[in-house]
């Protein structure tokens, strides 16, 4: 591993490309820390503190939320307009045949269709956000000019970290997006180590050191599941085309164990989230409206094993539901068929569409519990260890981004590197 870490700072290519990105972090990082003004500081942090939704985003965005920086919203407008439109692609055919039957050029088209879209996704999020936060008493009342001028700034801010975003893909190494996500996610870590040694107590040290053996097993269970496949043989009939014959190979077709990712963690989360945002404007009112309130407020919180069931239950439930959505077992039956592939002891076509469900749906399964298991661990630890710092390095969202974008970066990193190796020959 040194050897290659060397070897990747002497390529000068190589090194330039890891410096631009480097370069494109610090331009984050010092976006994420102007923020717009007329805010009460110590409030913004409690509620914060208090409110898990906005915790785990402002966890995304690097902490550009929290201060309620020009970068405030960090890219996840753009996410929403790539999740919505992959959704859309199940509605409208005409935009399935864009992004799946059009080569390159639909790609493309399809791709600026999820950038247009990130400007109104935007707008949206920035006054909904501002808009909250003002009726909170968390920043002072604002004035139409100010609505105006802030929700141009955060648009701008979005569309700028998209742009960004695309330039890593463009000229660094791995993908552009996630690396901004996985630079805000570590940016946390430096202010947990800083609040570790600021609360620290002699007498909770037995439980911060189960509190970090439990991460490293959870994250080398990640890792693991993360990169588990289920190969399904697949082998290709001989063709003979003139004096030359074609095929007579063997292969395999490679479904993750995980295929949804981390949409499923995401969908969960905003879903259970959203009762509990509209009840806390109705607590303390009297009646049956304001009882209801003060029950979903006390259910429906981390600290509740009911909350922890439903949470688990949801997770597995969009993990099937997102992957019925997105994954094809009929299309990749049809392009095997094509070209002339097979999965022995199945009869192409239908049958063979049916065999890879059956599989699909079986790993799922275990897919599902996985993922369910990482959302909720960052609570149960919580409860058995007392210890609220570090908690990207225990499940969740954060987490599974973390580990999937340093893997695949590590891939491109390698791959580079065999590259240069196939000059010397």
């Amino acid at each position: 591993m040194l050897e290659k870490l060397l070897r990747l700072f002497k390529l000068k290519d190589l090194r330039n490309k890891i410096l631009f990105v480097l370069g494109i972090f610090v331009i984050f990082r010092l976006m994420a820390n102007i923020p717009i003004p007329g805010i009460d500081a110590s409030r913004l942090q409690a509620f914060f503190e208090g409110n898990q939704l906005f915790g785990l985003i402002n966890l995304f965005t690097g902490g550009a939320l929290d201060n309620l920086s020009i970068v405030m919203l960090g890219v996840g407008p753009y996410i929403t307009a790539v999740i919505v439109m992959q959704l859309l692609t199940m509605i409208f055919p005409a935009l399935n045949r864009l992004y799946k039957e059009e080569g390159e050029e639909g790609r493309k088209k399809f791709n600026q269709y999820g950038r247009i879209l990130t400007i109104p996704f935007a707008f949206v999020q920035g006054y909904g956000f501002l808009t909250l936060l003002s009726r909170q008493g968390i920043i002072d009342q604002l004035s139409p000019l100010f609505y105006l001028t802030a929700l141009g700034t955060v648009i701008a801010g979005t569309v700028f970290l998209m742009w960004l975003g695309e330039l890593i893909t463009e000229k660094g190494i791995g993908n552009g997006v996630s690396l901004l996500i996985f630079a805000g996610i570590v940016a946390e870590f430096p202010l947990s180590v800083r609040q570790l040694f600021v609360d620290w107590d002699p007498s909770r040290s037995l439980s911060i050191a189960a509190f970090f053996l439990m991460a490293i097993v959870i994250i080398a269970g990640v890792v693991f599941v993360t990169e588990a496949r289920r190969n399904i043989p697949v082998s290709y009939a001989k063709r003979v085309r003139g004096n030359k014959i074609y095929g007579g190979s063997s292969t395999y077709l490679p479904l993750s164990v995980n295929p949804a990712g981390v949409i499923p963690i995401i969908f969960a989360l905003s879903l259970l989230m959203f009762p509990g945002m509209i009840a806390n404007f109705f607590v303390g009112q009297p009646g049956f409206a304001g009882n209801i309130a003060q029950f979903i407020v006390t259910n429906f919180n981390p600290t509740s094993w009911i909350y922890i069931v439903v949470y688990f239950l949801l997770v597995g439930a969009f993990t099937f539901f997102y992957t019925a959505v997105t994954f094809e077992p009929k299309s990749i039956s049809t392009n095997l068929q094509k070209m002339g592939g097979f999965v022995p002891g199945v009869r192409p076509g239908a049958s063979t569409a049916e065999h890879i469900s059956y599989i699909l749906n079986r790993i799922l399964l275990i897919g599902a519990l996985f993922l369910g298991m990482v959302a909720v661990m960052p609570f149960l630890v919580q409860m058995i260890t007392h210890v609220t710092a570090f908690q990207f390095l225990l499940g969740g969202t954060a987490l599974l981004i973390m580990v999937n974008v340093a893997l695949e970066t590590m891939r491109q990193v390698r791959a580079q590197l065999q590259m240069r190796d196939y000059d010397t020959f």
